[in-house]
């Protein structure tokens, strides 16, 4: 059946191209017919043969740049097409795409004890994007009341409840909800931050390690911010965290003294916190004692944090979620972008170090009147390329060869060939030979140039083939300055005088020139000679 069908379509296609033929023959025709009362009959068919050439060559001029925008435009459409079709749909898919991009991160990573943390911490943020839990970690100061604000919020005790300073030496996690909310709610209990000792540094630690993986936060102080919780206030909003920062023990002062702190802190947190998200609250009222009776104890005050709450997560909670997934992958990733920096920096110091002595060999080898780092353009144009190699970029030879010539020329021009020269020779300082002396200096200071050269490279390469702001001449400026330091200077002269200098005394030795073997006979008239 298929076979018929495209069978009757070829019959009708052939047809039509029939009936084209023959209308266009005829056209010809008609146009021959016409010319002939005008045109002699030996004029007619040249007259003809020009009109068709500028017919196609019209349509050729005209067509044909009107064909390739279309085709152009077809392929833009196309592009945007597939384009969009990679565009996240939402945070989490763009949290999935993150993911899938740190796997071919850790796939370039060759240090086992780095890929195996990145791995680790991968699987967790995998495991935080399919959960379906809110965090709200509870922040603060030691004895800040955090503790007994979650036992209020739980509607039953949790925590070591009214404890000296430091009691809460671990992080412990509560389960929550919210009437209408669909997603249960984490109450992470953290340790106090500001504590003194290595244990509370430890803690803390611990604090902002969960503060920063959390989903919402609940900040607790009970007075006004001192400049270190605002600073700590500060670093997390920085992360894009959503904060609602409770002012807790409200029953210990009186409505002007509450009225003014909370006027403060908001005023101090303008730009950080929305006013709204400042609430007050007394999660464990004093108990008021009354004559012959037990001690009357209030209810707990939380009315503002739990509407505060109930509104933000019935808002924004599914936005705070995947915000908070998406930016996890983000860290991860720019943790793994890092480790994968810090190999491919190893991996081209080593590069630049071999290079630097076949630079320094081959300039002590044929010494000049001066180092000429345009002389070493070859050395360092291979020594460009593998490095370039080293950060994925692939350069053509001449290139390559264009940017260790520029580099040389802007060590010449801003005086560090002549400094690096003067630098050198100071800083070897040796009783060497004579006839080597010139040679050492420049071999060592061609060595030590290409050096610099080598950690601008790694610069430019580092900030994805970009100068910078301050263009060539601040970053070979800038690597000058970090590579003539004491220290460093000093570790390069000492494998100097291994790889350069060392050689050179060797070769410049004179070798005495082997004693003649007697002749056969002379030595013997020679030693009756020596006894008469």
């Amino acid at each position: 059946m298929l076979s018929r069908q495209r069978l009757l379509i070829w019959m009708t296609l052939a047809f039509i191209g029939l009936l084209i033929l023959g209308a266009l023959l005829q056209a010809i025709r008609r146009l021959i017919w016409d010319l002939s009362y005008f045109l002699p009959a030996w004029l007619i068919s040249p007259v003809l043969l020009v009109g068709i050439c500028l017919l196609i060559t019209s349509l050729v001029q005209v067509g044909l740049p009107w064909w390739q925008r279309i085709r152009k435009k077809s392929f833009y459409q196309e592009q945007i097409k597939e384009n969009s079709s990679h565009i996240p749909k939402d945070r989490k898919e763009a949290a999935r795409k993150s993911l899938d991009s740190i796997d071919q991160l850790i796939e370039r990573l060759q240090d086992n004890v780095s890929r195996k943390a990145l791995i680790k911490e991968r699987r967790r943020v995998e495991q935080e994007l399919k959960r379906g839990d809110l965090v709200v970690v509870v922040f603060g100061t030691g004895s800040s009341g955090k503790t007994s604000l979650i036992r209020a919020l739980l509607n039953e005790i949790v925590g070591i409840v009214g404890a000296p300073m430091g009691s809460t030496t671990k992080s412990k996690i509560y389960r929550l909800r919210l009437k209408s909310f669909n997603r249960s709610i984490q109450l992470i209990d953290t340790p106090g931050i500001l504590e003194a000792g290595g244990d509370g540094q430890t803690r803390e630690i611990e604090a902002r390690k969960r503060a920063s993986r959390s989903d919402l936060m609940v900040v607790v102080v009970d007075s006004d911010l001192r400049s270190s919780e605002l600073e700590i206030i500060q670093s997390l909003s920085s992360l894009g965290k959503r904060l609602i920062l409770v002012l807790n023990k409200c029953d210990l002062r009186g409505e002007d003294e509450e009225r003014r702190l909370i006027q403060i802190l908001r005023t101090k947190c303008r730009d950080l916190i929305d006013p709204e998200s400042i609430v007050r609250t007394s999660a464990s009222p004093q108990s008021i004692p009354r004559p012959g009776q037990h001690p009357f104890q209030p209810q707990p005050e939380i009315d503002q944090l739990v509407k505060r709450l109930a509104t933000v997560l019935h808002a924004d909670g599914e936005e705070l979620l995947a915000e908070n997934i998406l930016l996890q992958c983000r860290h991860l990733g720019n943790s793994g972008r890092k480790l994968l920096n810090q190999q491919r920096q190893k991996a081209a110091r080593r590069c630049i170090d071999r290079y630097s002595w076949i630079s320094g060999g081959v300039v002590a080898a044929t010494p000049l009147p001066a180092v000429d780092m345009l002389g070493t353009a070859a050395v360092n144009a291979q020594m460009v390329m593998e490095v370039a190699r080293l950060y994925g970029v692939q350069l053509t030879r001449e290139r390559a060869q264009d940017l260790a010539i520029s580099v040389g020329r802007t060590l010449t021009t801003l005086g560090i060939v002549k400094g690096g020269v003067g630098l050198i020779g100071i800083a070897l300082n040796l009783s060497l030979p004579s006839m080597i002396v010139g040679r050492a200096i420049q071999g060592v200071a061609a060595a030590w140039l290409t050096r610099v050269a080598g950690s601008s490279f790694i610069t430019y390469f580092q900030q994805n083939q970009d100068w910078g702001d301050g263009g060539i001449q601040e970053v070979v400026q800038k690597n000058y300055e970090l590579n003539r330091k004491e220290a460093s200077l000093k570790r390069f002269i000492e494998i100097a005088l291994q790889q350069v200098v060392e050689p050179l005394k060797t070769q410049s030795q004179p070798e005495l020139p082997p004693r003649p073997m007697p002749r056969e006979g002379e030595g013997a008239s020679d030693h009756e000679n020596q006894e008469k």
